[in-house]
This record gives structure tokens, sequence and C-alpha cells, in this order.
């Protein structure tokens, strides 16, 4: 799975069958985790749009995840939703503070949840629809997995396909061999990070029509940026 899903982190298997029944019949993909560390690993693994999870957890608390998914630099923009039984102003307050971006008391109703989601989809630009992505020439079909530039169908493996995906989700930054390996190869994958290098020169490479390959720049000592911009009409 490559994004377009949401996170439910919850101890109790009732509540998350709700919510995944809920959500998934409101047209989202949903995810289950029963702890917050293998939340964490998850979210690093495969990067979700949104996180729901309750306060308390064994192992690592919904509060403690939070702060450490806003504390990290790849999963800090994370939209979290939490869940929690506490109605007391300081613990929504508290709960606010650790970064979550909305705060739900239980019980709560499946329409009150959806509602609550995508208005927090909305507000933080989260929600990725699959829709289509346009670069220069380049047009990308996230939901066909397939890829163009004008009438000609691009040749891509599907790690070449997912850097491009990214790529243009995230244009004019620079990130390291180590930030890319983590959000497109995924976190719990341990392989060189030379091997990135050995994907780009092939993304260019079917790039190279109308010379598209030039919008993947090499930034020394620092990694790669995907600048439509500096393309050639």
């Amino acid at each position: 799975m490559s994004g377009g899903y949401i996170l439910v982190v919850d101890d109790e298997p009732a509540i998350c069958d709700m919510i995944q029944t809920c959500l998934e019949m409101a047209g989202f993909r949903v995810r289950l985790a029963a702890n917050g560390t293998l939340a964490h690993q998850m979210i690093i693994n495969d990067r979700p749009d949104l996180v729901i999870l309750d306060w308390m957890m064994p192992m690592l608390s919904g509060i403690e995840l939070t702060r450490r998914l806003k504390r990290e630099e790849l999963t800090a923009d994370i939209p979290v939703i939490m869940l929690t039984a506490r109605t007391d102003e300081d613990d929504r307050i508290n709960g606010l503070e650790s970064g979550a971006d909305d705060y739900i008391v239980k019980p709560f109703s499946p329409r009150e949840l959806v509602a609550r989601v995508r208005a927090v989809l909305r507000r933080t630009n989260a929600l990725l629809d699959d829709a289509p992505l346009q670069a220069g020439l380049i047009a990308l079909d996230r939901h066909a997995q397939t890829a163009r530039i004008g009438d000609h169908e691009l040749n891509l493996g599907p790690l070449e396909f997912r850097l491009l995906e990214f790529f243009m989700l995230h244009p004019n930054r620079v990130f390291s061999r180590s930030q890319l390996l983590d959000r497109v190869w995924g976190g719990n994958v341990y392989i060189d990070e030379r091997t990135v290098d050995v994907h780009i020169r092939r993304l260019r490479k079917t790039l190279s029509i109308e010379q598209q390959d030039q919008m993947i720049q090499t930034v020394r000592g620092a990694g790669y940026r995907f600048s439509p911009q500096d393309s050639r009409e």
C-alpha cells in the first residue's frame, strides 16, 4: 500500500472494527494497529494520510506517539485525531498541545467521526484522493498507476513510479537519500543508500523524452530535488 489511507490505532478490537467499517463505507482505505509502538513502525514504513489514535494504550500512549510524530521531520505534517474517554477541559488541551489536530470524546457517532476526518483532511490539505498529478509535460495517473509525457506512456517500474509520484507531491524540496529510502522504500527496508542513485538514473533516463529529466536535480552534499519550473518548455 502506498499512501491514500487512514491508520487507526486502538487496543480495543471492537472500536477498531467500528471505525474501520464506517470509514470504509465513506470511501476511505483503512489499516489497523493495536498499539502505539506497532503504529509508529507502520507509519514510517508506509505513510498514512491521517492517524486516528486512542489516548490510553499499552507500550506507547496516544499522547507519546503524537509527540514523537510531530518531533520527527518525516512525520511532522501527518494529521492526527485523538480518541479518548476523558472529558475534562485540561485533558482536551493536553491532547491538542501534544500536536493532535482534533480531539473526539468517546462515545461518538460514525457520522461525527467521518465529518471530523473530512474536516481535518481538508484543513491540512491531506485528502489525496488519487487525483492525477501534472508537472511540465509529465502527467501521472495515481489511480491507474500510469504516467505519460504527452501521448507517450512511460515504462516505469514500481519503484520509479513511486519515486516520481513522491517527487511530484513534494516539488522544490531537497530530500536526502535516507529520507527517500524512508518515504519511498519504507523505513523497515535496510539497503544501501546508493540504491537510490540507481533508481534516480533509471527514472531520469525514462524522463529524458522532451528533456523532462532535467526536473530531477542533484543537490551536491544534500540529495535530490524535483523542480518542475526548471524544466524546458
